[in-house]
């Protein structure tokens, strides 16, 4: 299970010793009334503050932001989740910057080098959400792609393993099942499962010119039984109308081993396809992810430190903690 953090900003009067003096008697005190509590410190950098009107209009954006950047995250690791699971593999352990996302937390440390401090809360937001919104976009493009092969394949394994009365018979019929000369033909009828007494008593009735015992068995499900019968092909309309009469379907049908063959290689090319973009899906999700889960905490950073200050007053003297205490 997951665990829950919460960070925390509390004011202190001054930085240096009395921020480091707070921070040794929280942990005192955490540690004597919890039972291992784990707690730790949330490094925010010394951010550049703007005029006060600045910070109350991004107060009111970081809200609605946070909400965005946090789904894209939550949204990718749920990608993450389907594809190893339609791949057969067991979870890993999902990483940021090459350390399991409970480390990044806990030694959360600011990217000056993506992010630099000298820059204007507002241009820092912006190119998180920016480059936030491009994976978003990726992702989409590529999971519709990954979806539409798997849609495909869906498809063919409904027409392939579903009721008689809908699916391909193409890989339940042989060449030797099928008769087609000048004169006579072969149908396929998809009888109810308990109809079969009916047909094989009554098929030879339904027309003048059906062959005589020529009807066999091929294949049967929960709901039907298909069968061959011969007969010739100039009442093959007449011989339709009377079997739909008495519930029997004829399913139309012409064996083709080069149809086929060439829907065996489709479907191989699919299943090919599909598992070459899982992989290539998965790999990137799991980049994306250490990615955009970086640029959160660092949203979060940014969102604490204007908070902090607007609640707090200038200039900036607070001591932000990370911890699942809170709860």
């Amino acid at each position: 299970m997951a665990t829950r953090y919460w960070i925390v900003s509390l004011p202190v009067q001054s930085p240096g010793a009395i921020a480091s003096s707070l921070w040794s008697r929280l942990q005192d005190s955490i540690s004597r009334h919890s039972f291992d509590t784990p707690l730790y410190r949330f490094n925010v950098p010394d951010l550049r503050v703007g005029t006060l009107d600045s910070l109350l209009a991004l107060s009111d954006d970081l809200v609605k932001s946070n909400v965005f950047v946090e789904g894209v995250s939550h949204k990718i690791r749920r990608q993450i989740e389907d594809l190893e699971r339609a791949g057969g593999v067991e979870s890993g352990t999902l990483t940021v910057d090459g350390v399991p996302v409970d480390t990044y937390l806990t030694r959360f440390v600011w990217d000056e080098g993506k992010y630099p401090t000298m820059s204007p809360l507002k241009e820092i937001v912006g190119s998180i959400q920016s480059q936030v919104a491009k994976i978003e976009d990726d992702m989409k493009v590529r999971a519709a792609e990954y979806n539409n092969v798997r849609s495909q394949l869906s498809a063919i394994n409904r027409k392939q393993s579903g009721s008689l009365a809908v699916r391909d018979l193409s890989n339940l019929v042989k060449p030797e099942d099928m008769i087609t000369s000048e004169h006579l033909v072969t149908l396929l009828a998809i009888v109810p499962k308990y109809s079969q007494k009916d047909w094989l008593s009554s098929y030879e009735t339904l027309d003048t010119f059906v062959v005589p015992r020529s009807s066999k068995k091929l294949y049967e499900d929960n709901e039907y039984a298909l069968y061959t019968v011969t007969l010739f092909a100039k009442v093959v309309d007449n011989f339709k109308v009377r079997a739909r009469e008495k519930g029997f379907q004829i399913r139309d049908f012409e064996y083709s081993p080069e149809a086929q063959e060439s829907r065996m290689q489709e479907m191989e090319k699919l299943l090919r396809d599909q598992e070459a973009m899982r992989t290539t899906l998965l790999q990137w999700c799991y980049a994306s992810y250490s990615e955009v889960f970086s640029s959160w905490m660092h949203f979060c950073a940014v969102r604490v430190f204007v908070e902090s200050i607007l609640r707090y007053g200038l200039p900036p003297s607070f001591l932000v903690i990370l911890s699942d205490f809170f709860l």
